[in-house]
């Protein structure tokens, strides 16, 4: 995790979203601890960036003189962002840059902001003005106060949004509402854990291995963070002066993948399933490829077998639908269930290394699906597709548990 001063830019941390204990020996601009360190996560974000810059310097050297840093971490804007924050260096002392070329993703981006920060107290600030600056005096306060963790809050008093249409107040609330069914202990402590405008003590969340998807990164402090107290100051969440609005359909989709995520690895079910060492996640992304084969299969099982169409014999159709399910979910397992392995062996012939074990130990479970198929479909229930059902589901479980063992995770990474 060292910094490169050379050019003015701050290297981009590797490995575990983790934030150390300590600050870095090596940071940039000087070598001593500072008490705030404020991360501006950056993207398209050219035509606001030098007055969000502005106004921040301007209220925390009032505040705090000297004593903080503004860290923009871009993840590679096509319209250079990095590349103008990077040129207000030498107006703002108190400013690095980081570009992020080989990572996506807001949350991951505050993170690695965090791990390059020099700061006591980590703080998160959108790059494009809708969370109004002169809350930051506030939530320095709380935390100054004794709060570990200060968050800014669209609901409670002073809060609101400015004009937000019914649909997105709707969208807003109802993901609030589904997060307390499924995570009470988490979101139950704050009442805008959607909040993306928040300081925390850096111990709180030190040594924690943080797994944020989307842009909820408040979540995972909370979730996994050692976190005691939280104080809440009301912000009224703005409007975009510049650029587009990134909030999008997918951003509610991450949102409920990252509640799911923290709830089987948290709590009771963390627990058991740290102390059973199951790759849980990995399993569950495994069982929705397995869920598109299933569609292959069983469309491809009819286009061949039913009278209706091509009328071949159930052996023959079910070993062609077999094999072309298995291509299906190669194809989504190498890009997804096992991206973290695949993304490091991206070569034609490892590729095609990775498809053959993955094949040979899928033909063996199609072997164990034909086998099921037909003595299901023989002897216990007289229904192609609920026989196939049957036989998909232990072949499925065959499939995970061995290539799990011998597959990806023991395929050469340099």
């Amino acid at each position: 995790m060292n910094i490169d001063s050379t050019n003015a830019l701050l290297k981009v941390p590797t490995g575990a979203l983790q934030i150390p204990e300590f600050p870095p020996a090596d940071v940039g601009i000087n070598q001593r601890d500072i008490y705030l360190s404020l991360v501006i996560p950056t993207y398209k974000e050219r035509g606001n960036i030098a007055n969000v810059v502005k106004i921040l310097s301007q209220i925390l050297d009032e505040f705090i003189p000297g004593d903080y840093e503004l860290i923009v971490v871009d993840d590679d804007s096509p319209d250079m962002t990095w590349e103008l924050a990077q040129s207000l260096t030498q107006e703002y002392p108190q400013l690095q840059v980081m570009r992020r070329q080989e990572e996506r993703g807001l949350s991951s981006a505050v993170i690695r902001g965090w791990q390059a920060a020099r700061g006591k107290i980590l703080g998160v600030i959108d790059g494009d003005l809708q969370h109004p600056p002169e809350v930051l005096t506030q939530l320095l306060t709380a935390i100054t106060n004794g709060a570990d963790l200060a968050v800014a809050s669209r609901h409670v008093d002073g809060g609101g949004v400015s004009s937000w249409s019914v649909v997105r107040r709707f969208l807003s609330r109802g993901a609030q509402v589904l997060g307390l069914m499924l995570l009470p202990g988490v979101l139950g402590r704050v009442s805008d854990p959607m909040s993306g405008y928040f300081m925390v003590h850096r111990e709180s969340v030190a040594g924690a291995t943080l797994n944020p998807v989307g842009y909820k990164i408040l979540l995972e402090v909370i979730g996994r963070g050692n976190v005691k107290s939280i104080a809440e100051v009301g912000y009224v969440f703005c409007e975009r002066k510049e650029g587009e609005s990134k909030v999008t359909w997918k951003q509610y989709v991450d949102y409920i993948h990252h509640l799911v995520r923290l709830r089987v690895s948290t709590g009771k079910i963390g627990r058991v399933r740290r102390k059973i060492n199951f790759p849980l996640d990995r399993f569950l992304r495994f069982a929705l490829v397995g869920l598109s084969g299933v569609f292959v299969d069983m469309t491809m099982l009819y286009l061949l077998s039913d009278p209706a169409t091509l009328a071949l014999p159930l052996t023959r159709s079910k070993i062609i639908a077999g094999e072309i399910a298995i291509l299906n979910n190669f194809l989504w397992n190498d890009a997804w269930t096992f991206a973290d392995v695949s993304m490091r062996q991206q070569e034609w012939h490892q590729r095609l290394k990775r498809f053959l074990k993955f094949n040979m130990v899928c033909l063996a479970g199609l072997v164990l699906n034909v086998l099921v198929l037909n003595l299901v479909f023989n002897y216990l229930i007289p229904n192609r597709y609920i026989a196939n059902l049957i036989a998909i589901a232990i072949a499925t479980i065959w499939n995970f548990w061995v290539n799990l063992k011998l597959s990806w995770r023991v395929t050469d990474v340099k």
